[in-house]
């Protein structure tokens, strides 16, 4: 047992150098193809604002201009996807997790064009989504792309495409702690110290690249006390306690928009993008800031600037307008529209509270910080990497005590009325929906843990109905190692290691709910 502990140990040691020039490669990559990403998009958003402008000078008839440019975009964005990457539609975050869980392949090259494209044509017409969950699909895809370069192990490519996720994330926000925070508690789930290192050192690359070409200022600026006192805590459970209520709401009315959608898009592959970029279009003749990323928007709200009627209208149309623009099929991302709406969730709060107890509240604007880690917190349920990421974009870490409270409150929330992540129910939406998966390139070898209460637990290995091509070769517990027969009884916090063969790709889905239950 001493003998394999060393041997693994050393192994591991590898395993982490080897990773390390590679893992370089791949911030670099991200960052460059980040800072490429929102450059053109800021050129896009201009442009847009200027011919929307220009339309308005033209009386009643300027309202086709922007509703026409928009429904060009959008339907061209949707009907790049469906034909040549089907995978790149949304966030992609749903598909690069079911990559990283082995139940569906990557095409890399194709996933970084069309991603890149689309976005540019869907976000820069108008769609209201964001730039972030693209630039950590392309990321993923450039991690698979570097191990294509490289001798990679499935093991290592598997880790390089998750720090190419982080560094996505990084790259997008200035943000490297929560790129790897986002990567271990929601995309990955792998604690493991070559996953740690491997994603640390490309999301640290991909930010220094971004700061290099973009500059270090934070993503957002706020004003803040020093040290908030402890009179805001009970406000920020009340923002919390908020965010998990309409996180709810926003999850549950994503999966229905794309529900509704697929029903009425049978027909032309780009028809359902065209309707959307139309009524966003639409919109954007009347408020052209509410479309896009909402970047705008996110810094009136910080500001203060924005009143009570105002922020509820504000609220309302981008919620629509964001369940109209997901639900489409386009490529583009939900971490802007849910930054936006969760500012504004929490400025609410904070203004109202104000009019209760002005003594405890003399800066609602705080709240809006603590309503987008929250609201974060309630739709993607990683608070952690919401509390994380508030603190690295606003530069402001006095707040950390009310993002603690208000997270950790939006997450019983929304755990108590019974709701599912956004990311685990999107993925469970596609792997039914989608096509079976095609033969993994080759043999696979998985580690996985055994959690209490899971169907594998206390059944014998004949009993777990393994498909051929799928072989349990060791059982690790506190007890020992074991190669274990047919009438081996499995136990909570067993170690089991698997080799699925190239040819029984499902088996991989079945072992990984067979140990983990629910996930949640």
């Amino acid at each position: 047992m001493v003998q394999r502990e060393v041997r693994d140990f050393v192994r591991a040691h590898e395993r982490r150098r080897r990773q390390l020039p590679r893992a370089i490669v791949v911030g670099l990559l991200a960052g460059i193809t980040a800072v490429a990403f929102t450059r053109v998009l800021a050129e896009a958003d201009d442009l847009r604002t200027t011919f929307i402008a220009w339309a308005h000078t033209l009386g009643p008839w300027g309202f086709a201009f922007p509703v026409s440019l928009a429904a060009l975009g959008a339907g061209a964005a949707v009907g790049l996807v469906r034909r040549m990457a089907p995978e790149a539609s949304g966030s992609g975050i749903p598909q690069l997790e079911a990559v990283l869980h082995h139940l569906r392949p990557m095409r890399g090259a194709r996933v970084l064009a069309v991603k890149f494209i689309g976005g540019v044509l869907g976000i820069g017409g108008g769609l209201a989504l964001g730039r972030e969950g693209p630039t950590i699909q392309m990321g993923g895809a450039l991690g698979q792309l570097t191990s294509q370069w490289f001798r990679c192990t499935p093991r290592e490519r598997q880790t390089l495409i998750a720090a190419g996720a982080g560094a996505g994330l990084a790259a997008a926000f200035n943000a490297p702690l929560a790129g790897l925070v986002f990567v271990l508690e929601e995309v990955q789930r792998d604690f493991s110290p070559t996953v740690f290192t491997t994603t640390l050192i490309a999301a640290v690359t991909a930010d220094v690249v971004t700061r290099l070409l973009i500059g270090q200022l934070p993503v957002f600026h706020v004003r803040t006390e020093s040290i908030p006192p402890l009179q805001v805590l009970p406000v920020a459970l009340l923002v919390g306690a908020a965010a998990g209520l309409f996180g709810v709401a926003f999850n549950r009315a994503l999966v229905g928009a794309l529900d509704l959608f697929q029903r009425l898009g049978n027909g032309l592959s780009w028809a359902s993008g065209a309707v959307a970029g139309a009524v966003v279009g639409g919109a954007g003749w009347f408020v052209p800031i509410a479309l896009g990323g909402g970047h705008g928007l996110v810094e009136q709200t910080l500001a203060g600037a924005l009143a009570l009627p105002a922020l509820a209208g504000s609220f309302v149309l981008r919620f629509a307008l964001t369940m109209l623009s997901y639900g489409s099929g386009a490529p583009g991302g939900i971490f802007a529209p849910l930054l936006v709406l969760g500012s504004q969730l929490g400025l609410g709060v904070g203004l109202l509270a104000q009019h209760v107890v002005p003594s405890a509240v003399e800066h609602p604007a705080l709240f809006a910080v603590v309503g987008m880690a929250a609201y974060f917190t309630a739709i993607v349920r990683a608070p952690l990497t919401g509390i994380v990421l508030m603190v690295e974009m606003t530069g402001n870490y006095s707040l950390v005590l009310p993002l603690l409270g208000a997270c950790l409150t939006a997450y019983g929330m929304a755990d108590a009325l019974g709701d599912r992540p956004v990311y685990e129910a999107l993925l469970e939406r596609d792997l039914l929906r989608g096509e079976p998966m095609s033969n993994l390139e080759s043999a696979l070898l998985l580690e996985l843990t055994l959690a209490a209460g899971a169907p594998f637990e206390g059944q014998r290995i004949r009993e777990i109905g393994l498909p051929p091509g799928c072989v349990i070769v060791t059982v690790s517990r506190k007890t020992g190692e074991h190669v274990p027969t047919g009438d081996f009884r499995l136990e909570a916090g067993d170690r089991l290691t698997a080799v699925v063969a190239a040819d029984a790709p499902a088996a991989a889905a079945l072992l990984r709910s067979g140990v983990n239950g629910d996930r949640r």
